[in-house]
């Protein structure tokens, strides 16, 4: 009877033992496949640093290429309510380093760059000033060319 009492003891680990190296066997896929996602996560964020690096490297900035402009405006009234907000208002335009408005000869002189602003564009912003009703610029030249037309006729 002993070794009925064996045999029915091995018939009943046999299938605890399959089932747990069914267990095993799943236990080893999870573990896989946990493996892959942290590799392919930390491979994420590998990427994401390299591109913030990259945003980090110095930006090539366009050559500054600045111009002297004189303009001849119409409207104005007074030196401080006219020709000093004039050029207050165009000294914090961007692409504008320098605004001068001198009432007296009813004329402004202006240096800006011309990958910011366009000449065009000053003259936009000077009829704008106070509504658009108060100042036209009438005539805008280079300074470049007023000295090159002094040369010559010297």
């Amino acid at each position: 009877m002993q070794k009925s009492n064996k045999n029915s003891d091995l018939k009943l680990l046999v299938p605890k033992f399959a089932i747990l190296i069914k267990l095993i066997l799943v236990m080893q896929k999870i573990v896989s496949l946990l493996i892959i996602v942290f590799i392919a996560i930390s491979c994420n964020e590998n990427k994401k640093e390299k591109t913030v690096k990259e945003d980090k490297s110095p930006k090539q900035e366009i050559t500054a290429n600045y111009k002297n402009l004189e303009v001849e405006i119409e409207g104005m009234t007074c030196e401080i309510g006219c020709a000093r907000l004039i050029e207050s208002k165009l000294s914090k335009v961007d692409g504008i380093t320098y605004s001068n408005v001198n009432f007296e000869t009813k004329k402004g002189q202006f240096t800006y760059d011309t990958n910011k602003i366009s000449k065009e564009e000053i003259t936009k912003k000077i009829g704008g000033i106070a509504g658009g009703d108060l100042y036209k610029v009438v005539k805008s030249t280079d300074i470049e060319e007023i000295i090159k037309e002094i040369e010559e006729t010297n």
